[in-house]
């Protein structure tokens, strides 16, 4: 009785972090358990990473500005694409939780109606930032090196992060409004696949066709990549920092309403 009363007397405010927390370890705690994803949070970066500089680095070098070499162009579109694409786990835990039920066993307990959501955001920030890291280490050791320094890294880190959260919330609303796991990997495959690919990420947007340049040049994840590239090797950023993180913060003020307000429409 006495610890119900304690929680009683917490504001509204601090019982929906703490419900929060919870449910971020419990999304952390499928990281470990699932055998499967911890495989994929480590090796599928680096198998990225390996392919597309050995596949397209001979041929890619030669449009590169001089001194420029594949593999450190190449970090920070792999770096962008993973947590791009690592952003989809919280549709497909969102989408599995409201299948399976477990939703409808929380909505019994005292608890606040967004904790599941916030749960699965922050715990997929958790598992990019252990691909991200596992990423990087790997380029070393096949000869990525970096001009960044604490600052730069510091940013660097700030930027994937905010652009982490955001993606993860856009994720959040296929997530709600997906009938089925299956449905919720094509729906995130060619939200995320087109916008990846017909970036700077991988080539130069100067190689593309006018109409393909503009579009690319003109979408969130080419100036993400831009912006951590530059920091990384030292360039000018020029306005990519500023884009990176209007976009990031443009996403997050319209996907957290609307993936809050759908998914309490779906489990009141």
């Amino acid at each position: 009785m006495a610890v119900d009363l304690e929680f009683e007397t917490k504001p509204k405010v601090v019982l929906a972090f703490i419900d929060s927390l919870i449910m971020t370890k419990r999304s952390s705690q499928h990281i470990i358990r699932n055998t499967d994803q911890l495989l994929g949070t480590f090796f599928q970066p680096i198998m990225f990473l390996i392919l597309f500089a050995a596949v397209f680095g001979g041929a890619i070098s030669a449009v590169l500005p001089p001194g420029v070499s594949y593999l450190n162009f190449l970090m920070a579109g792999i770096i962008v694409q993973t947590v791009a694409f690592g952003s989809t786990t919280t549709a497909i835990a969102v989408c599995s939780d409201l299948q399976k039920g477990i939703v409808d066993r929380f909505r019994s307990l005292p608890m606040a109606n967004l904790a599941v959501l916030n749960g699965h955001v922050i715990s997929d920030l958790f598992r990019n930032g252990i691909s991200t890291v596992v990423m990087l280490l790997a380029g070393l050791v096949i000869g990525f090196r970096s001009n960044a320094n604490i600052t730069d890294w510091l940013s660097i880190a700030g930027i994937i992060l905010l652009f982490t959260l955001a993606l993860s919330w856009l994720s959040a609303i296929v997530g709600v409004l997906a009938k089925s796991v299956e449905g919720v990997q094509w729906l995130t495959f060619i939200i995320i696949f087109p916008l990846t690919f017909a970036s700077s990420a991988f080539v130069p947007t100067e190689s593309m066709t006018p109409i393909l340049k503009a579009f690319a040049e003109n979408q969130p994840i080419t100036h993400v990549v831009e912006a951590v590239r530059a920091l990384m090797l030292g360039t000018p950023a020029n306005e990519h920092i500023l884009m990176s993180v209007i976009w990031s913060v443009v996403i997050l003020g319209v996907a957290i309403p609307i993936a809050s307000w759908l998914f309490r429409r779906k489990t009141s």
